[in-house]
């Protein structure tokens, strides 16, 4: 597979901030594909914008607030948003490719692997996979994020070389730049994102979109954290994309805070967790020093979860230290919580293993 990059397009971009989906749009959006796939990139396109066009296909008004409205109207506007984005490829000689996910099918492992295995093969042929939330039967997109987490995980499904998050601003701002004309981009961010950036990144109000910046630096954090470098930058300036892949575009460049994982913990990083497990001191130094995590260590145990599920684990003070797949459930958690491996089998009529979590199924975070 040569180079996979993934490219998110929010409703706020496909529309320029008016009513309905700009064919123009589309068609530029087209053109910035077929540009990469001939420098020798695998794009895939994260895409928003199925209620804009069904609003648009029945003349809707005004954007509903029911979700089974919204359902509707995605259910609607998906085909004639994918036969637009068709249209447009074909007069490069392109095909496209419709995948449909929910979060949920990227909760469990082996529709995890399925849904990599088809974004691989289509790649692997030229295809260009555009990506949307299920929007007809899923109501995540529709509340959180407009595809932002989305992106970062099908990103991290791809093992993507970058991830460009495209917005109606040019990056990641000091200040809200729509209403603070002191406000200055911030070209690159290293390490961390700094609190104070995250306050001013806030949440945008868009008459179409759902997703805001705030939304953008949480799919960057996802990301960054698998070994993957977010770019933000402005979808309406599409033509700078190869000099922002460069490093000398206008944009925000956000540098991988990892090496690249393997695509078990990929997955762990992605998954989200059903529950906590908290930690004495004594087991944070040994996760520390990459110690698989024992039942002595667990002093607390949060939510309701099965074995195999990814889980958060966290200090006394409630600080994520990491992720990982679990080997028991939490009630029975709670029961060897706190006692040592020897016990286990004696306490709950079964045996899985000494650990709670191996060290092969953990991601520190």
């Amino acid at each position: 597979m040569t180079r996979p990059l993934v490219l998110k397009v929010g409703t706020s971009t496909l529309t320029g901030g008016g009513g309905s989906v700009s064919l123009e749009r589309v068609a530029a959006i087209a053109d910035a594909l077929a540009d990469l796939h001939s420098r020798g990139y695998a794009p895939v396109l994260v895409s928003s914008g199925a209620v804009a066009a069904g609003r648009q296909q029945l003349n809707w008004p005004e954007l509903p607030r029911q979700i089974p409205a919204k359902q509707m109207l995605a259910a609607v506007g998906q085909p004639q948003l994918l036969g637009q984005y068709q249209q447009a490829l074909a007069t490069h000689g392109l095909v496209g490719a419709q995948i449909l996910l929910s979060r949920a099918d990227l909760e469990r492992r082996l529709s995890w692997l399925n849904a990599r295995n088809t974004l691989r093969a289509l790649l692997d042929q030229g295809v260009i996979p555009i990506v949307n939330e299920n929007d007809s039967v899923a109501t995540e997109e529709l509340r959180f994020g407009d595809n932002d987490r989305l992106s970062a995980l099908v990103a991290t499904l791809v093992d993507a070389e970058r991830l460009l998050l495209l917005t109606d601003q040019d990056g990641l701002y000091s200040a809200d730049p729509t209403g603070n004309p002191e406000a200055e981009l911030i070209a690159e961010v290293v390490a961390a994102v700094p609190d104070a950036l995250r306050a001013a990144a806030g949440q945008s109000a868009g008459s179409q979109g759902t997703g805001g910046m705030a939304s953008k630096l949480e799919a960057s954090d996802l990301a960054r954290r698998a070994g993957i470098g977010v770019i933000i930058a402005n979808g309406a300036q599409l033509q700078r994309i190869p000099a922002l892949l460069e490093g000398r575009g206008l944009g925000t460049y956000l540098h991988a805070q990892a090496d690249r994982l393997e695509a078990r913990k990929r997955f762990i990083l992605g998954a989200l967790e059903a529950g906590s497990i908290e930690l004495d001191a004594g087991a944070v130094l040994a996760l520390g020093d990459g110690r698989s995590l024992l039942p002595v260590g667990v002093s607390a145990v949060n939510g309701r979860f099965a074995r195999g599920d990814v889980v958060r684990i966290q200090d006394h003070a409630g600080r994520e230290l990491a992720r990982g797949v679990v080997n028991y459930g939490a009630d029975d958690l709670r029961r060897i919580a706190g006692q040592r491996s020897e016990a286990i089998e004696g306490l709950l009529g079964y045996h899985l293993g000494n650990s709670v979590v191996h060290r092969n199924d953990l991601v520190m975070v």
